[in-house]
């Protein structure tokens, strides 16, 4: 479960499984016991949310888009 990023508590991973056939690259993101997943492509979506309140969903997904090129290049790069 390589973690990307590391921001405010949160972190941001993706799983070494992320099936098969493999899923879009996305990112989820983990604090404590909550999680959430965004895709990353076309624009950045929350997928699932399992705890976080809206205004944290809204910081979440804020530093996603502004890390996006650097998640995606992660993925691609573990995935290749």
């Amino acid at each position: 479960m390589p973690v990307v990023l590391r921001d405010g508590g949160f972190r941001f991973f993706f799983y070494s499984d992320e099936g098969n056939p493999r899923e879009e690259a996305h990112i989820h993101v983990r604090q404590g016991g909550d999680e959430a997943k965004f895709w990353l492509q076309p624009d950045v979506s929350l997928a699932y949310n399992d705890g976080f309140d809206a205004r944290t969903l809204n910081r979440l997904q804020k530093l996603v888009e502004l890390h996006r090129d650097e998640l995606e290049r992660a993925w691609h790069d573990h995935f290749a």
